[in-house]
C-alpha cells in the first residue's frame, strides 16, 4: 500500500539538493511539505493534512542522518588528471565485434600516454578513445552497427592515494552527487583498483575538475 511515507521519499530521491540538505538538517520542513502536499494528494487521490507530511520529513530526515553517521570515512586525497580531445562510439555487441576486440590496443600508443577504454555492456559495447584516432576506428568498426557517435569529450580522472576505495560504499555516489549539483553530465564512468574516470563534454570540464580539486583538498 502507498503511503505518505513512500512518496515523499520517492520525491525526495528525485532531487539531490533536498535530500542533502535534509540530512544536514537546513531545511524548512513546513515549506518543502507544502511544496510536496498538491504531488501527494494527486498521488492518493485525496486529501491530506499538512502536518502529515511534516512528520513523513522529519522521519525521513533521521533516516538520511543515521544513513550518513553509518557510512565509513575516505579520504579523498589524489591525483586529478585531464585529457581533451576525447570521442565515444557506442556499438551493438556482437561475436564479430567481440572478436575484433581482442586487437584493438593495436590502434593507439599506451607509451605516449594515449587513451582507450572499452566497456562491455550486456547489449552495447562503448568504446572511449582519443580523436586522432576516429577515422581509424571507424575503419575497425567497419560492418558493425555504430548506435552513437560523441566528440569534444574530456577525461578526467582520480587517482586516489588511499588503497580503499573499491570497498568503501559512497565514495563513488559522492563524486557523482557533486558533479549533479553543477549540472555535468556524465557521459561514461571507468573504474579500477585506485583509479575512477568520468567522460564528458568539454564545455564542462573545468567546472568538473574545480569540483573535484574541491574534493580531494578537503
Amino acid at each position: 500500500m502507498v503511503t505518505i511515507s513512500h512518496i515523499v521519499k520517492k520525491i525526495v530521491s528525485e532531487q539531490a539538493f533536498v535530500e542533502e540538505a535534509l540530512g544536514k538538517g537546513i531545511i524548512s520542513y513546513g515549506g518543502l511539505a507544502e511544496e510536496m502536499l498538491p504531488r501527494i494528494e494527486k498521488e492518493l487521490n485525496k486529501k491530506i493534512k499538512l502536518a502529515a507530511v511534516v512528520m513523513a520529513l522529519r522521519r525521513h530526515a533521521e533516516e538520511i542522518s543515521g544513513h550518513k553517521k553509518r557510512i565509513k570515512s575516505f579520504d579523498y586525497e589524489g591525483e586529478i588528471l585531464m585529457k581533451t580531445n576525447i570521442c565515444d562510439f557506442c556499438v551493438v555487441k556482437t561475436p564479430a565485434l567481440l572478436a575484433k576486440l581482442k586487437i584493438i590496443h593495436t590502434l593507439v600508443n599506451f607509451e605516449r600516454g594515449d587513451t582507450l577504454n572499452v566497456i562491455i555492456g550486456n547489449n552495447e559495447v562503448s568504446i572511449v578513445i582519443n580523436e586522432k584516432y576516429k577515422d581509424k576506428l571507424a575503419k575497425f568498426l567497419a560492418g558493425e552497427r555504430i548506435l552513437s557517435k560523441e566528440f569534444g569529450l574530456v577525461a578526467l580522472t582520480i587517482i586516489f592515494t588511499a588503497d580503499d576505495f573499491l570497498h568503501t560504499p559512497g565514495v563513488v555516489f559522492n563524486v557523482i552527487r557533486k558533479l549533479a549539483w553543477e549540472n555535468i553530465n556524465i557521459y561514461e564512468i571507468v573504474s579500477t583498483m585506485t583509479e575512477i574516470t568520468f567522460i564528458m563534454n568539454k564545455k564542462d570540464s573545468m567546472k568538473a575538475y574545480e569540483v573535484l580539486q574541491e574534493l580531494i583538498s578537503g
